[in-house]
């Protein structure tokens, strides 16, 4: 007894063609609507993860947008303060008369011009820096603008500075 037992059922005549085209329908109904099902889950699981990876995306976006804008800003800052120290520097004559002052935990040294030094330890000048070494005197009223933009470029204000201000003002 070899086959299928629809074919034995057949043969024994307990069944007929029309049931045996039933039951193979039904069966074939049952495959299809399955494979669908399959088809559909993956569909949603193909949808979902492309929205995880599109929202992962924007958020990474994002973020790099947020960095390119700060240093751009930052870039920006700078070279306003570069901008402010040329222009505004004073000439600092290369005088015989030491100024000095610490950066970085290190005395640092200006030779200056007796009037330059007077200025300097009156708060009328201050000391910044914009480049590694590289200090320039510049008016009390520039370095607080440039104070405002890098507070590490200030150096040196000399105390009395709050009273020029006031001055000033």
């Amino acid at each position: 007894m070899s086959g299928s037992l629809q074919d034995q059922l057949l043969k024994a005549g307990l069944a007929d063609k029309k049931q045996a085209q039933k039951a193979n329908k039904e069966r074939h109904k049952q495959v299809k609507t399955k494979q669908k099902n399959k088809k559909a889950v993956f569909e949603n699981e193909a949808k979902t993860a492309a929205e995880q990876a599109r929202i992962a995306k924007q958020e990474k976006d994002r973020k790099l947008a947020e960095e390119h804008r700060t240093l751009t800003q930052q870039k920006e800052l700078k070279a306003q303060v570069a901008n402010l120290i040329k222009v505004n520097a004073q000439a600092k004559n290369n005088g015989d008369i030491v100024l000095n002052f610490t950066h970085d935990n290190v005395v640092k040294r200006l030779y200056v011009s007796e009037r330059t030094h007077k200025d300097v330890t009156s708060a009328k000048l201050a000391v910044v820096s914009y480049q590694e070494n590289q200090y320039e005197l510049v008016p009390l009223p520039v370095a607080d603008k440039i104070q405002t933009r890098m507070p590490e470029a200030v150096i040196y204000i000399a105390d009395t500075a709050t009273e020029n201000r006031a001055q000033a003002d």
